[in-house]
């Protein structure tokens, strides 16, 4: 059982553990806004644009199960604060593309900086918080982390057109440093008085053992199909496909689709708020995931029916769409509670 932690400390390493994947989100997230402009500057293709988003996520999947080792191994705070380098290396490399393949490049090393920082959020808190409101301080962390999502929308939009987006990129590498430091004073792995043991390094062997007992746990391959879709459909929507949609479709330029694309992003933190306390209140994860599973297959058949609706109802449903889809928060929780 987690230590008991006092609210000031749990606070200080919720916001510390925030600040990371805020980035990552933001990282995530800030190409759909600025997509239109980066294929004309970098010529790319659409296709070399869809290549750059999605690099990002193959260097984040590829990533994850070392990752895992490292914080059994290492902890998550070293592994977090070692990857953050590459964090800071992305922001630079992107303000300083010069074509398609300097793009995908910094993307895969923004894939490789954020490969912790959701996990260091979900490994800490399971230390510092106990069970019965791991869920809803989880669903806090997420939400909190969509400052970042937020940020990346409007905020980048209109800092694009001010300053342009090479030297936005600029002013997020210091952000991301400074992020990085803060990071590795406040967090702690286990809360003061934790009596688990600390991490220790274990030979190739038990590392691939313990995997195999990992993918050998009841209900664990359902978890991770459900999560694969729960979370990739929101990714797909709001970090590549939404500014392209409302670029092309209505000629909205980056101003107007960062107000749009900020609706959404608030759409989906609040959402994830929504659904952090709905499996105490329901009874049945099962159930809360598969409403929230079937209420976003509804709204995303209605916008693939209609290939043009009205602008108003385009952004109410991708809106609705992101709202209703952050149920991803609660799989993460089921998965959790899995495993000792």
């Amino acid at each position: 059982m987690p230590a008991s932690p006092t609210t000031g400390q749990l606070l200080r390493v919720l916001v510390a553990l925030v600040s990371m994947s805020c980035l990552s989100q933001f990282f995530r997230v800030s190409q759909g806004v600025i997509a239109p402009e980066l294929m004309r500057e970098l010529s790319m293709s659409p296709q070399e644009l869809g290549f750059a988003g999605g690099a990002f996520f193959i260097m984040l999947l590829a990533m994850q199960i070392p990752v895992g080792i490292w914080f059994d191994r290492h902890g998550a705070r070293v592994t977090q604060a070692a990857l953050a380098i590459f964090i800071v290396a992305c922001a630079v490399l992107v303000a300083r593309a010069q074509s398609a393949g300097d793009l995908i490049v910094a993307r895969t090393v923004m894939g490789l900086g954020c490969a912790a920082s959701f996990m260091a959020l979900v490994f800490v808190l399971s230390k510092w918080v106990e069970p019965a409101r791991y869920t809803t301080v989880l669903s806090w962390g997420f939400g909190l982390s969509n400052i970042g999502t937020i940020a990346a929308t409007a905020p980048m939009a209109w800092a694009a057109s001010t300053i342009g987006w090479r030297n936005s990129f600029l002013c997020l590498a210091v952000i991301s440093a400074a992020a990085a430091i803060t990071f590795w004073t406040v967090v702690r792995d286990r809360p003061p008085g934790s009596t688990e043991p600390p991490a220790r390094p274990e030979p190739l062997a038990a590392v691939l053992a313990g995997l195999m007992m990992v993918w050998r746990t009841p209900g664990l391959v359902p978890v991770l199909a459900m999560h694969t879709f729960a979370s990739g459909t929101q990714l797909t929507v709001l970090a590549i496909w939404a500014g392209p949609y409302l670029n092309d479709l209505y000629g909205l330029d980056g101003i107007a689709r960062g107000k749009y694309l900020l609706l959404m992003g608030l759409a989906q933190v609040a959402g994830i708020f929504s659904y952090g306390p709905l499996d105490r209140l329901v009874g049945s994860r099962k159930k809360v995931i598969v409403s929230g599973a079937l209420a976003t297959i509804t709204i995303l058949a209605v916008l693939a029916v209609h290939t043009r609706p009205q602008l108003w109802l385009a952004v109410t449903l991708l809106t609705a769409s992101l709202y209703l889809g952050s149920y991803s928060v609660v799989i993460v929780s089921q998965g959790r509670a899995l495993f000792p």
